[in-house]
């Protein structure tokens, strides 16, 4: 999904992200890089009790590269800006509602 999305393998660091969980949403219809027939995609959402860190990968994205993830991601997710577990400031994407 990288090269196909940024055209290139994407450096990045082990990290994680307290606060939020992973779940799972059907988005239909699909398309592009990273599609799949079931239609179903992960997604953080704000934990509503304690939770484990959700463990991930930080990745070094120029501003341009950022742009066309913004543009990839659909309606179901907003970028947010949040602060890591190793104290990084970064980039996520999120459940919108």
């Amino acid at each position: 999904m990288q090269r196909a999305l940024f055209g290139r393998d994407v450096v990045g660091e082990p990290d994680a992200l307290e606060g939020y969980v992973l779940n799972v949403i059907s988005i239909r219809g699909a398309a592009g890089p990273g599609a799949n027939e079931a239609g179903e995609y992960l997604i953080l959402r704000k934990a509503l009790a304690s939770a484990p860190p959700v463990r991930g990968v930080a990745l070094r994205l120029t501003a341009a590269e950022l742009d066309r993830a913004d543009l990839y991601e659909t309606a179901a997710y907003a970028r947010i800006e949040v602060t890591l577990v190793s104290g990084r400031r970064a980039f996520v994407y999120v459940a919108a509602r």
